[in-house]
């Protein structure tokens, strides 16, 4: 009889096997410790076990693993969504929660569709959302999540996205651009009183780790205005601190939301996500379509208020944002010593090195070849983009001066091994 093995579609960026893990740390079974720069796709946002996250969840262990959350309350979730209102935007203040990214994401739309009684609903090229059906419908960011299962989800249409470095533009052009076609879309194809709503990231993720300028979020919350269309942003990956600001969206001033989405690092590692909107909207949700078994785990609620409290208390923002000057700084010093490197790009700890060949089309090859370099230095990385040919680099929030500095010096050691 043969062992059982896990599927052969999953594959594993980097051969290590985890033993243990602390802070920003990996310590492999190989008896490695490894710098981990890819915090679980920007899940491990307090580290690695932090000791108060660990507490929490131990003691909640103790008390209740598994309490349904429309059968019975349980006090961990009032606790997070309390604390969670502390840090939401102004009007969003009604939170239905799920167990991940994508789940919330068709939790927005289905609430959006709802809410306005419209159909149509407007993604950005590059977005990605998620992986089941609905959330794949929705994702731009690579054929690979939506090819080989249609038919795909009705009434989505996609927008292009201000990509300035793909474009060869400065930002502003590429702005105007994207803003004009999304007009165009709304003249040629998509009624602006048949749209329910927008969707984007305030940074795509793995779309290329994009920033999206404040410029284009401000025309669209415009044109979301002028149609009554509902403005969601997918905070699952820029969202708790990541990008120097509590949100990924607060680099555009005065921009608030109608629907929020959070997951990843909202509880350290533990799955749970959520949805904000105002509860007018949310009351418009129809009876029955919010609702989940595992929805609003015990333990994973006790991980998020003690996530919440140790960003706090550990004034973790405001670290994600000089540590995350620091790395950028780094990599724009390093970028002109390697022709490969086209583009250096970023917000907070959201890092992202998009590599070319020498007519400047992308070369996935090359940015392979650095994420697979970067191993025996003892650097955890990802690719991403739609033609994978951008490093990604998503330290923890803990991460310390000195862990940047070496980090920088292990991937230049890595660009120097694979690129020469």
């Amino acid at each position: 009889m043969s062992p059982t093995k896990l599927s052969p579609a999953l594959k594993q960026a980097t051969p290590v096997v985890v033993d243990h893990a602390k802070g920003s740390w990996i310590h492999g079974t190989d008896g490695v410790d490894y710098l981990d720069f890819t915090t679980g796709i920007g899940v491990t946002s307090t580290g690695h076990c932090h000791p108060k996250v660990v507490a929490a969840a131990q003691e909640q262990c103790g008390k209740i693993i598994h309490a349904q959350y429309t059968t019975v309350m349980h006090k961990p979730l009032l606790e997070l969504t309390d604390k969670l209102g502390e840090h939401l935007p102004a009007g969003l203040d009604s939170v239905f929660y799920a167990n991940s990214g994508s789940e919330a994401v068709e939790a927005s739309v289905r609430l959006a569709r709802m809410a306005t009684g419209r159909p149509n609903i407007v993604v950005f090229q590059g977005g990605f959302h998620g992986r089941t059906v609905a959330a794949a419908t929705l994702t731009t960011a690579g054929t690979r999540f939506s090819a080989g299962f249609s038919p795909l989800m009705g009434g989505v249409h996609m927008a292009p996205f201000p990509y300035a470095f793909r474009y060869g533009w400065d930002e502003q052009t590429a702005v105007d651009f994207a803003l004009r076609e999304l007009d165009y879309l709304f003249a040629s194809r998509v009624a602006p009183n048949d749209t329910a709503a927008f969707l984007i990231e305030p940074v795509l993720g793995d779309g290329g780790y994009l920033p999206t300028p404040p410029a284009f979020l401000a025309g669209l919350r415009e044109r979301a205005d002028k149609h009554r269309i509902t403005l969601i942003l997918d905070e699952v990956q820029a969202g708790v601190g990541r990008t120097g600001k509590f949100w990924g969206h607060q680099h555009t001033a005065g921009l608030t939301p109608d629907i929020l989405i959070t997951a990843k690092g909202i509880a350290s590692g533990f799955p749970i996500s959520a949805i904000a909107a105002p509860e007018s909207m949310m009351a418009k949700a129809w009876p029955g379509s919010q609702g989940g078994t595992y929805g609003g785990n015990a333990v994973a609620a006790a991980a998020g208020v003690a996530t919440l409290e140790v960003i706090a208390e550990e004034n973790l923002v405001d670290n994600a944002r000089v540590r995350g000057d620091q790395m950028l700084q780094g990599l724009t010093e390093l970028a002109p010593k390697f022709s490969q490197i086209g583009n250096v790009r970023g917000l907070g700890l959201m890092a992202g090195i998009e590599f070319v060949n020498d007519t400047g089309a992308p070369d996935a090859a090359a940015a392979a070849a650095v994420q697979q370099a970067c191993v025996p230095e003892r650097l955890l990385t990802l690719t991403c983009g739609p033609m994978g040919n951008v490093v990604r680099l998503i330290p923890a929030l803990v991460v310390t001066e000195d862990e940047i500095a070496t980090g920088l010096n292990r991937f230049e050691s890595a660009l120097t091994a694979a690129l020469g």
